[in-house]
């Protein structure tokens, strides 16, 4: 596992472990690399000064626990740090939480409850900028969300 420090269009840092230097090159390759603070695609390494550990200053290992392998960082990568990161990790919980998530149906789903086909609720799901854009030409009312939905690993 490597750790890479990450840096997005809009110049937001962060980091993230990938398994290897080409396992991050495909994943961002495919889009599939995301800025924690405002969800772009658009994410390069940063420069960063590499780590070392030599035998005299390695940390020693503590012990292993349940939820933590002996030596593991007590950093944990998913917590919120900042506000913004905050006020996103709240904003998806109650998107979660309140609506259905339809995925790449979702353009079809909103045109249906837009034209009275389907009922109305609270949804979200993915759609192409071009897609999103047709959909609010039509006059129907969606908004972006700062984030990407969670993937299913199933």
């Amino acid at each position: 596992m490597i750790k890479f420090t990450l840096k997005c269009d809009r110049d937001h840092l962060f980091d993230s472990w990938f398994q290897s230097t080409s396992a991050f090159e495909a994943l961002a390759q495919q889009g599939h690399v995301n800025c924690v603070v405002c969800g772009s695609d658009q994410v390069s390494k940063a420069i960063m000064a590499p780590r070392l550990t030599t035998r005299k200053t390695a940390a020693p290992k503590g012990p292993e626990t349940k939820d933590s392998p002996a030596g593991a960082s007590s950093t944990v990568l998913s917590k919120p740090q900042t506000d913004v990161e905050k006020a996103i990790n709240a904003l998806r919980k109650e998107v979660e939480s309140s609506s259905d998530y339809v995925g790449a149906d979702f353009v079809k789903q909103a045109r249906a409850m837009h034209a009275g086909d389907a009922p109305e609720r609270s949804i979200y799901g993915e759609a192409r900028l071009d897609q999103a854009r047709a959909l609010i030409e039509e006059g129907v009312p969606l908004m972006p969300l700062p984030f990407r939905p969670k993937r299913s690993t199933q």
